[in-house]
């Protein structure tokens, strides 16, 4: 049986950042752990990153990536660009199963281990089996509620994630980089 399950969101809205997670891992049809950390703060705090997919290889990639923003710098765009390629290219990295979100106070970003880095249109950026609850809530949140902060919108964003996907919960972590 595979540990799978989780949903990640970033947000980028007037100037701030945030990212966060839920806490859920499911093993088959089953909650695994309910209080997983999905969401890690890098360089000094600077640089928030969350993931989904196999833990092991999101935790590999982490270091990895972490290995890159210290090579360049802390330059987040560059790092990530790096992490792709090499994710790409890497007999071994390439049949590692997990998507990452990362960003600091400037840029939001989304890698993938097809070679991807997207910077997401309307400064919403999701991956994992919720995504696509938690992407339609931050956008209707960034529209209709444009008051609240990009904190908030995650916050709000994925307890409605967590209401309608059942490997999504309510047991959240947000970061934001300093």
């Amino acid at each position: 049986m595979k540990i799978r399950s989780t949903t990640v969101l970033g947000v980028r809205h007037n100037g701030q950042v945030a990212l966060g997670a839920d806490g859920q891992a499911t093993m088959d049809k089953h909650v695994a752990k309910s209080n997983v950390r999905k969401v890690r703060k890098l360089h000094e705090g600077k640089v928030v990153t969350g993931f989904a997919g196999s833990t092991a290889d999101a935790f590999m990639l982490l270091d990895k990536f972490e290995e890159k923003l210290g090579g360049y710098n802390g330059q987040l765009r560059r790092a990530a660009i790096e992490l792709a390629k090499e994710w790409r290219k890497d007999q071994y990295l390439r049949k590692l199963e997990a998507m990452m979100v990362v960003c600091d106070k400037d840029e939001l970003l989304i890698i993938a281990g097809t070679g991807d880095v997207l910077e997401p249109d309307n400064d919403v950026a999701a991956i994992g089996s919720g995504s696509m609850y938690a992407q339609a809530a931050a956008l209707a949140l960034k529209k209709h509620a444009p008051h609240l902060t990009a904190r908030q919108m995650v916050e709000e964003a994925l307890h409605i994630a967590a209401d309608i996907c059942i490997y999504t919960n309510h047991n959240l972590m947000i970061e934001e980089p300093v």
